[in-house]
Order: structure tokens, then C-alpha cells, then sequence
């Protein structure tokens, strides 16, 4: 039988949670309660799981995280026993979904815990903060969370949070029932991994049923500042034969600012690795933020160019774009297998063209001789005289990728 794993603060969620338990049971699944509250006693629900256990979880004590000093200091210890029981839980198989009604420190209490498990297991958060004002990387951060918003505030029962409740029990019934009769997947070929926009959709369109046809699965990930650093996660965790980085916002984004920025570490699993990699150094030239109007005040004399209602892309500066590739050749020559430079001489953007927005071609060159010149011996430098979205720069790709799978 299916079993779900509930997570709440019960001294606050109690006839809340065991709402959701008598729904998720009557539609056929057992359930496990976490008590993750930390000042009051569980109200209208007994948990598998109560605070004390999960606070020794943590190596801690209830009643010294009681007396902590701070509200936060508490639930990051809390967090920690929450995490670790859920993954006790999970390594045993004794769940197959987790759930969790909660505000904002309930969900992120939850949150802890659905972050460190797998791809493809069942998880859901109902929030009354899961809503278009607010960020969900607390709650989602790299992982396939399912986030549900519950409208009203998590307090009592009523038309509306039944309704709420009704459809997360549904939702994650149905998904534990799933999982748990599911066959394991164990990947019949090697799989490629690569990064995309919407600006490098047309050639990655073309490279990929060529690299398809080679016998690889061909993994595409969204580089907006949360793909990128997904890719690098399963990098770490053993899923691919190679990478195809052929969009870099995520390192403009950690120079210069905006939406996609992918940290520090963006790179480093790839290099640590040994995994053979393909660089392409497209996206360098430009920045993310939301509509024209909400554009930092700082940046808005800078040229931009109207990528749809909701997002507006912004041009770095020579020396953003500078550092940028520095950043990106102190990431290559750090690797530890093999690696292959893909130059563009027409430029790496739709806007990166002559006559775009974005279009300074000494400062492209400036770059190319960074990398041309600083990379270390033995990773391959090529540059090709196509614009980064031209078909011919597409076959160069996958030509050179061929050549670094073989």
C-alpha cells in the first residue's frame, strides 16, 4: 500500500493535517504524521512522528530549542530533524509521497525535507503564501515540489479549505498510488546534458535528434539561475555522459545581477567531475529582470531589448561582460577532464548580432582573446564564423560534441 508522509506544525495545523490524513486514507493510501511545530503541543491529531522525536533527530532537545533565543534559530535545528527522518523514512521505503499544509514557517519546514529527496517522488506544499507575490525558491528550490495555493489562511475548516484540502489529498494520493506501483527506471542509454533560453532554442532544436541518433538521451535545462544549478546537482549525482553548456546567463546573471543568476559554484560539478564538456559561450551579453517598468532604476539607461510582457533582458557592460568570461575561464581551466570551446564570431544572442541592441563587437573580441589566450593547455578552442543561431553553427556543435564523446 501507498503511504504519504504528512509534515505539519500541529500545535497551529492539527485538525488542518488530520483533515488531509482521513482524505488521503480514504482514498487508499496509509499515512504517516510529522509533528515539525516547535512552542505548543499538538491540537486533534496524535503524530508517528512528535516534535520531541524529530528534535532529537537534530541532536537537539525540544525544550532547548524552546529557550533557543530566537524563533529561527529553532527551526533551523527543527529543520534538521525533519530532513533527516524523512529520509530515514524514504531510504526504507516506507513512503512513497509527502505532504504538508503550512504557512510560512510550516512550508518551510516541509520544504527542508522534499529538497533533499529524488526526482520524481511525489511532493506537495498547500500555502497560503504560494501565491504570485511571493518567491518560491524557499519552497521549491532545484527539486519537482508540487506547490498548491491554498487561497485562505491554514486555520479551521470551511467550504473553501475543504475544497483546498479535497484536491490536495487527490493530488497527492494519486501520485504516492503511482510511485509506489511503479517500475524503476533504469536508463537504457547514456544521457547528454545541456542548457537552453529562448534565446538558443533554434540550434539546440536541431543539435538534438543528432545527438539522439548517436544512442543519447539529450536532458535540456532552462538556464534562468535554477536550471543551471539543477543540471549541476545531477551532474554530481552521477546522470550524464556530458554536457553541452551552450547558454551562459547564469554566469552573467552572478557578475552582473538580475533573475538568472546561478551562484558561485555554477560549473564547478562538471569540472570536479571529470565530465567531458562542451562550452559555448552564448548569453554573456545580458541580464534578466520582469517587465519594462520593474527594471531597476540603475539599469534602465542601459540598452534593453522587450523579450515578452513579463520579462525585459538588459545588456551588461564591457566590463561585466569582461569579468564574465574571466569568471567563465577561471571555471574551464579548473576542470579536470576533457573540455571543448565553441566560439561564435556573429555573435552569442538574438540581440548579439550586427544591428541588435546588444551587438559590440570589440568587446566580443576583447573576450575571445580571454579565453582564446588563457585557456589552459590542452582544452580545445575553436571558433567558427556563424552567428550562435545560424544552422552552421549548430552542425559545428554537434561535430565537436561527437568528436568529444569519441
Amino acid at each position: 500500500m501507498a503511504t504519504v508522509l504528512l509534515i505539519g506544525t500541529l500545535d497551529t495545523k492539527g485538525p488542518e493535517t488530520a483533515y488531509l490524513r482521513d482524505r488521503v486514507r480514504a482514498l487508499g493510501c496509509a499515512t504517516l504524521v510529522l509533528d515539525s511545530g516547535i512552542l505548543g503541543e499538538a491540537v486533534g491529531i496524535e503524530a508517528d512522528f512528535n516534535r520531541r522525536v524529530v528534535a532529537q533527530a537534530a541532536g537537539s532537545d525540544i525544550d532547548a530549542l524552546r529557550s533557543a533565543g530566537t524563533r529561527g534559530k529553532a527551526v533551523e535545528e527543527m529543520l534538521k530533524g525533519v530532513r533527516q527522518i524523512t529520509l530515514e523514512l524514504f531510504n526504507a521505503g516506507r513512503i512513497h509521497g509527502v505532504a504538508a499544509l503550512g504557512g510560512a514557517e510550516g512550508s518551510v519546514l516541509a520544504a527542508a525535507a522534499m529538497k533533499v529527496l529524488p526526482v520524481g517522488f511525489p511532493k506537495l506544499i498547500v500555502s497560503p503564501i504560494a501565491s504570485g507575490q511571493r518567491k518560491f525558491a524557499p519552497f521549491v528550490g532545484t527539486k519537482d515540489v508540487l506547490v498548491m495555493h491554498s487561497i485562505v489562511d491554514i486555520l479551521g475548516l470551511n467550504p473553501i479549505s475543504r475544497t483546498i484540502f479535497d484536491s490536495a489529498a487527490a493530488a497527492i494520493a494519486g501520485m504516492a498510488h503511482a510511485y509506489a506501483e511503479r517500475i524503476p527506471h533504469t536508463p537504457d542509454k547514456p544521457a547528454i546534458a545541456a542548457t537552453m533560453l529562448g534565446n538558443t532554442t533554434k540550434p539546440l532544436m536541431r543539435v538534438r535528434p543528432k545527438v539522439e541518433a548517436l544512442g543519447y538521451d539529450f536532458v535540456i535545462f532552462h538556464a534562468n539561475g535554477v536550471g543551471g544549478v539543477a543540471m549541476d546537482e545531477l551532474i554530481r549525482q552521477g546522470y550524464f555522459s556530458a554536457v553541452l553548456d551552450y547558454t551562459l546567463s547564469e554566469i552573467a546573471g552572478y557578475i552582473a545581477g538580475g533573475f538568472h543568476n546561478g551562484g558561485s559554484n555554477r560549473m564547478d560539478a562538471a569540472a570536479e567531475t571529470g565530465l567531458p564538456q562542451l562550452i559555448i559561450p552564448g548569453c554573456l551579453d545580458f541580464m534578466v529582470f520582469a517587465a519594462k517598468h520593474e527594471v531597476p532604476e540603475q539599469f534602465r539607461d542601459r540598452p534593453m531589448y522587450y523579450h515578452n510582457p513579463e520579462f525585459t533582458l538588459v545588456r551588461v557592460t564591457p566590463d561585466e561582460q569582461i569579468r564574465a568570461t574571466q569568471h567563465l575561464l577561471t571555471k574551464l581551466n579548473a576542470a579536470t577532464g576533457d573540455v571543448s570551446v565553441l566560439v561564435p564570431l556573429g555573435g552569442g544572442s538574438v540581440m548579439d548580432i550586427d544591428g541588435g541592441a546588444f551587438w559590440n563587437p570589440e568587446v566580443n573580441q576583447t573576450c575571445r582573446d580571454i579565453l582564446k589566450h588563457g585557456l589552459k593547455p590542452g582544452i580545445a578552442y575553436q571558433e567558427i564564423d556563424a552567428h550562435i543561431n545560424e544552422d552552421r553553427f549548430a552542425d559545428a556543435t554537434f561535430d565537436a560534441l561527437a568528436q568529444l564523446l569519441s
